[in-house]
């Protein structure tokens, strides 16, 4: 049986280091074109792009996409697709997954993948995705979270340093994971219930997550568990930089 999902893509046209990241050109088409691609390969019910821009509202219409007008004094991505959610009356039980508007690369199959994790159990309203590590300088780069697991597949903490910490093992080899662990690196994409969406509006920010910088830590500073999919790797980077643009550029002309 097919799980049903809808996809929901923020898209802001302020951006520090590339303003206007959304409509910028790669291969032919506006990069916001290329992820409502991804979500239609995935075999997403619905699309939309949700934006506070007038610009990317018009070219995503433009492109035969659907796009939503929302709020611009939302803090985050979450925030914005919960009053998607609301305006367009979705029903407490829709899943809903959480696709940023600059990731032109993500394969559509991990789209799916989160989606499936969530309305595959009871115990979660969220479900993200993790990928093994292989190169054991990444278990200490901080740009790179990481995720602890319990045995049933939901998390137990992310955090920007090495964890699980191998304390006999580090200290005899200066920092060399042992190689028995799973050490797994946290992808930043989300499936959420509409009535988990709504609780978490609710709540205010978290020590942990202000100390950390990651915002997934208010889920579980609230006591909510978070269901996670292992994947084969992680995905290709997203776009942040020229150089990245760039570099999805040759990527998409090689592939077609």
């Amino acid at each position: 049986m097919n799980t049903r999902f809808k996809v929901v893509i923020p898209a802001r046209y302020g951006s520090t280091r590339l303003p206007g990241k959304p409509l910028l050109n790669i291969a032919g088409k506006p990069m916001i074109a290329h992820v409502c691609e991804r979500a239609q390969e995935a075999d997403a019910d619905e699309i939309i792009v949700a934006t506070d821009d007038d610009r990317i509202f018009q070219a995503v219409g433009d492109l035969g996409f659907k796009a939503v007008m929302t709020r611009a004094d939302h803090q985050s991505g979450t925030e914005r697709i919960a009053e998607v959610a609301r305006l367009c009356g979705w029903a407490d039980n829709e899943v809903i997954v959480n696709l940023q508007g600059d990731e032109p690369l993500i394969p559509p199959a991990y789209i799916r993948d989160v989606a499936r994790a969530l309305a595959g159990q009871q115990q979660a309203g969220i479900a993200t995705l993790a990928a093994r590590i292989a190169d054991p300088e990444e278990i200490f780069n901080p740009n790179a979270v990481k995720v602890v697991l319990n045995k049933t597949g939901y998390a137990l903490y992310f955090s920007r340093a090495p964890i699980p910490w191998e304390r006999d093992t580090f200290s005899r080899s200066g920092g060399t994971p042992s190689g028995t662990l799973p050490y797994l690196r946290h992808i930043g994409m989300y499936a959420y219930t509409v009535d988990f969406l709504n609780r978490y509006c609710l709540w205010d920010a978290s020590m942990l997550e202000s100390v950390e910088s990651l915002e997934q830590l208010r889920i579980l500073w609230q006591g909510e568990a978070i269901r996670v999919e292992i994947v084969d790797k992680t995905p290709p980077a997203g776009v942040d930089t020229q150089e990245d643009l760039m570099r999805v550029e040759q990527v998409l002309r090689s592939n077609h």
